[in-house]
């Protein structure tokens, strides 16, 4: 049995929480590193750590290994690729996006990213600012469909809602409260 510590990444933590965030788009999500989509995983010193608004979790366990990460910031989903209507409804600024909660595989199914997600949570409503709570996910993600269903509920998802099936993305708004 392992035992856990949820916190915010320190500037030791980066290489490894970069390390989790590559190891996930390579092997779960199968598109590799695509600059475009994952620069924030590169450079999570400047997307996660200095802005006051945004912020980097790990889980780090008793060898001090971060084992799974998540993280927030205010930046709304972008038209395109998303459709425009999502865009609109979840503006930058007012809306806390979630982000790379992945959880490496021989650290799942222990609540981690669970614990993550309502770090994350706790850490939106301190801020006072955010209106709304959004992410987006892939069905094929290990785990991530459950988790985000049992949290939030959908409001596109992309295979049924949009023509062509669009990037086959769901997307979700979790509550504040």
């Amino acid at each position: 049995m392992h035992d856990y510590r949820i916190r915010t990444a320190t500037v030791a933590d980066l290489d490894e929480a970069r390390a989790v965030m590559l190891d996930t788009v390579y092997r779960d999500f199968g598109s590799g590193y695509v600059p475009r989509w994952h620069a924030d995983i590169i450079d999570p010193t400047s997307f996660y750590v200095f802005p006051p608004r945004h912020t980097l979790l790990v889980a780090v366990d008793e060898d001090g290994t971060v084992a799974a990460t998540a993280a927030l910031d205010a930046r709304g989903p972008a038209h395109p690729p998303n459709p425009r209507w999502l865009a609109e409804r979840y503006p930058s600024g007012e809306t806390a996006q979630l982000r790379r909660v992945y959880t490496r595989p021989e650290h799942r199914r222990r609540g981690l990213a669970r614990q993550l997600v309502d770090g994350l949570l706790d850490f939106a409503r301190a801020d006072g600012d955010y209106r709304s709570v959004y992410l987006h996910a892939y069905p094929h993600s290990p785990g991530a469909m459950g988790l985000w269903q049992a949290l939030g509920k959908v409001v596109c998802d992309e295979r049924e809602d949009v023509p062509g099936g669009g990037s086959g993305a769901v997307h979700f708004e979790i509550p504040l409260v």
